[in-house]
């Protein structure tokens, strides 16, 4: 017979970096999951990605056991690693801040692929060029379109 799912838990958390302060400790008390636990599962899974912020959707179950799946780190901050920038910017449709060329957003929705809601990477590469452009990031080369 299959576990009961009671909930679920969405964290942002840096890879190989969980521990149990918060907002990882009283997001997994309230629910009643084993924090050390889960920070031990995690770091050991996500070691390869050392400070990458990687979403992470927690399924608990009603003995208390949990899953967890980690998907790829966001768009957003894919775009700024690309650009070598630390923020977006405020006003995005005045003041710009960076540029990614058609190229970068290609690797980037190649890799957001399985987490977005599309079934083309021309879609995928649209999705992630409106992220670029809304953090005030620029275009660069031709578009593909």
């Amino acid at each position: 017979m299959a576990k009961e799912i009671t909930g679920y838990v969405k964290l942002q958390v840096k890879g190989g970096a969980a521990n149990p302060a918060p907002p990882i400790g009283p997001a997994l008390g309230s629910k009643g999951i084993n924090i050390m636990e889960f920070c031990k599962q995690f770091n050991a899974r996500t070691q390869d990605k050392p400070g990458k912020v990687l979403p992470v959707l927690i399924s608990v179950y009603n003995d208390k056991s949990f899953d967890f799946i980690i998907k790829t780190p966001p768009a957003a901050s894919q775009l700024m690693d690309a650009a070598k920038i630390q923020k977006g910017s405020e006003m995005s449709n005045r003041k710009k801040v960076g540029s990614v060329s058609w190229d970068q957003v290609k690797a980037i929705a190649e890799d957001k692929m399985p987490d977005l809601n599309c079934f083309n990477i021309e879609s995928a590469m649209k999705m992630v060029a409106g992220t670029a452009r809304s953090l005030g990031l620029t275009l660069t080369g031709t578009s593909p379109f």
